[in-house]
């Protein structure tokens, strides 16, 4: 049976302790939890009863629910040849029940869903879920088919605002589970904090499987402009402190973790908020009773990995699987009855991999309108370009595509300054390459070929920042590179990405010209930084448009998120690029784009 999320109190202000029961589950309210019944021993000298169950995981689906790339408008395919989406998902899940029994496994997700692809894109803003008799989400129908058991909330579920989230929310006929997302007025989780699934065994006892589902406290940076005031997220670890001893004392033989935070320990954010980003493993280690985390957030494949707990010195195992729905995450566990409890003897983990199995006809069928829908909406002409642009080479030289991206953000801010305090000041603008394989061609550009320039939900804002500052934002910026000594060949393969610094964690400026010499070490690798031809004054006032994530700290760049905010936009630069090509018709680099940037080394360009 579907669980019933009108039985769920999590959402009231008011609700107190409480339990829903529903398709043998046990959801966790907003309040204190209640003790659920105990088994009876069996005598002396019989065998122990022992019993195996399969927990299967999916995490960070983004919207996938076909194998299909919407941005390039054919099926998804990448260099080490993965598929994607729920599609295959619910291939796997199909043969995993039929090995296992049904009712011998659960499935479960860590979170971000709801938005990445064009598919979650248009039913949020086009033809919006939250419209009087709209449509329902195509991952809730989805994820409704294959029989989802519970899913944690990522921090991509708050992109679209907390309306979409709760209307997705009622869609689904499983739990979103977030016992660290609180309701700001009342520190009350806002969500379930968790679910409680009982396994029938052949022994005539339950092993009652706990999922306590945590978020990532990086919600209240990234999303500020939907959450602040309204929700606030505390650490994993103390949340996870504070609900795993409950859910023993309600009788939970086996806990498990769904926790949207990767298990590196570390934070994009530094010192903004007092808790970690990728938490998974500091709670395995540091709260006692957990017996598996399923990791989401990082994009990382991680089959097995087992973390000791301190305290007790059990093992904990740790599986993330590939995003998109690449990987299907399978815990094994075998548990004994002793001593009146099961106790869990063995647990292990592993993935599959999508790309063994066709989509299951059942998905796919049930969400082909919808599909075409989108394929349709995404391949609309929306103007012309002289000439074909890439991102190839866009890691490592100033290239005309992303002078693209930034010229309509500092057109879209010098308007929305125009006629004030601060339209005198300069702008500058950055941006960075989200995708290396993204391309306006020549001729009829479309929805999919701009959109696929911005593939996140991020919005412009302008913020006031002086020369020095400046300098400091491209120092921190250009950490991207190897440092690389002069006078030997490139290997652009191992050029970018020092320190495993992501592509869209590099930022190129527009409306200044400098050098990033890639000889020097990181922190001093800025070389002749200019505007209109003279060297900047460290106390010169620019304005700044930079996107939503970079100024509410996302990838912990300094200066901007504390800088005065001089204007914000709603709408999402992809959109604003989209209407920026409609109202010109014809796209033409020789208007718009000029080397403003290039890299060195000793004064030697890397690239002539």
């Amino acid at each position: 049976m579907p669980l019933n999320r009108r039985t769920f109190l999590g959402r009231s202000a008011a609700a107190g302790a409480g339990v829903a029961m529903a398709g043998g589950a046990v959801v966790g309210s907003a309040g204190a939890a209640q003790a659920a019944g105990q088994g009876h021993g069996h005598g002396r000298g019989r065998p122990a009863k022992r019993y195996s169950f399969t927990v299967m995981g999916t995490t960070d689906l983004h919207g996938n629910v076909f194998n299909w790339d919407y941005f390039t408008d054919k099926e998804y395919d990448d260099s080490a040849h993965n598929d994607v989406g729920l599609a295959k998902i619910s291939t796997l899940v199909d043969r995993v029940r039929r090995e296992k029994g049904r009712r011998n496994t659960l499935l479960i997700d860590a979170g971000d869903t709801i938005q990445g692809t064009q598919l979650s894109y248009y039913y949020a803003k086009v033809d919006p879920i939250t419209a009087r008799r709209g449509p329902v989400h195509p991952m809730a129908r989805a994820m409704n088919a294959i029989g989802y058991d519970a899913a944690a909330l990522g921090n991509h579920e708050f992109n679209y605002g907390i309306p979409v989230l709760r209307k997705f929310e009622e869609q689904c006929d499983f739990p979103l589970l977030g016992a660290n997302a609180l309701d700001a007025k009342t520190l009350r989780p806002a969500f379930a904090p968790y679910v409680i699934r009982r396994m029938r065994t052949p022994c005539g006892r339950d092993v009652r499987v706990a999922v306590l589902g945590l978020t990532n406290p990086g919600i209240a940076i990234w999303d500020k402009a939907n959450v602040g005031g309204k929700m606030v997220f505390p650490g994993l670890e103390e949340q996870a402190a504070k609900w795993v001893p409950k859910l023993r004392s309600m009788g939970a033989d086996v806990v498990i973790v769904s926790a949207h935070s990767g298990s590196s320990g570390t934070s994009s954010w530094g010192d903004q908020l007092p808790y970690v980003e990728n938490a998974a493993a500091l709670v395995a280690e540091q709260v006692p009773g957990i017996d598996a985390i399923l990791v989401g957030h990082a994009h990382v494949e991680i089959a097995e990995h087992f973390v000791t707990n301190k305290e007790t010195g059990k093992r904990v195992v740790l599986s993330e699987p590939a995003k998109w729905g690449q990987r299907l995450t399978l815990f094994d566990f075998d548990v004994v009855w002793e001593k009146g409890r099961w106790v869990v003897e063995r647990a292990g983990s592993r993935v599959l991999n999508s790309n063994t199995v066709p989509e299951d006809p059942k998905v796919t069928s049930l969400l082909r309108r919808e599909h075409r829908k989108v394929v349709e909406y995404v391949n609309q002409v929306i103007g012309t370009s002289v000439v074909a642009m890439s991102t190839a080479d866009a890691p490592w030289k100033d290239e005309p595509i992303i002078d693209l991206i930034n010229v309509v953000q500092t057109e879209t801010v010098k308007a929305a300054l125009a006629g004030g305090e601060y339209a005198a000041l300069p702008v500058l603008s950055q941006a960075s390459c989200f995708s290396r394989t993204a391309g306006i061609p020549a001729g009829d550009v479309t929805i999919k070929d701009a959109a696929g320039l911005y593939p996140f939900e991020n919005t412009l804002e302008a913020r006031l920042i002086t020369g020095a500052q400046l300098k400091d934002y491209l120092e921190y910026s250009a950490r991207y590179y190897v440092r690389t000594a002069a006078g030997g060949p490139v290997d652009t393969a191992k050029l970018t990405n020092a320190d495993g610094i992501p592509d869209y964690n590099y930022d190129a400026v527009s409306g200044v010209t400098y050098d990033v010499d890639i000889a020097k070490p990181a922190g001093s690798r800025i070389v002749g930084l200019s505007f209109g031809g003279k060297a900047i004054d460290p106390a010169a006032r620019f304005v700044f448009a930079v996107n939503n994530y970079r100024a509410s700290g996302g990838g912990n760049f300094p200066h901007v998120p504390g800088a005065q905010q001089l204007w914000a936009n709603s709408d999402e630069i992809r959109n604003t690029i989209i209407g920026w090509v409609r109202e010109k018709g014809s796209v033409d680099p020789a208007a718009f784009a000029s080397v403003g940037w290039r890299l060195t080394r000793e004064g030697t360009p890397v690239f002539p």
